[in-house]
């Protein structure tokens, strides 16, 4: 079940995902940035990334 905060996408023949529009836009992110993958129990958590 979806809540207002879900989005379902689709993962690609090679294994990408699209971050929706919304959650770029909150994130802060766009082409080329960084984003952190992290493995939690049986979600995947995304987090911005400063790469320095």
């Amino acid at each position: 079940m979806l809540t207002e905060n879900d989005e379902l996408v689709k993962i690609t023949a090679v294994g990408t995902i699209s971050i929706p529009k919304q959650f770029r836009k909150y994130l802060g992110i766009q082409k080329g940035d960084y984003v952190k993958i992290s493995l939690q129990g049986d979600s995947l958590v995304v987090r911005r990334a400063t790469i320095s």
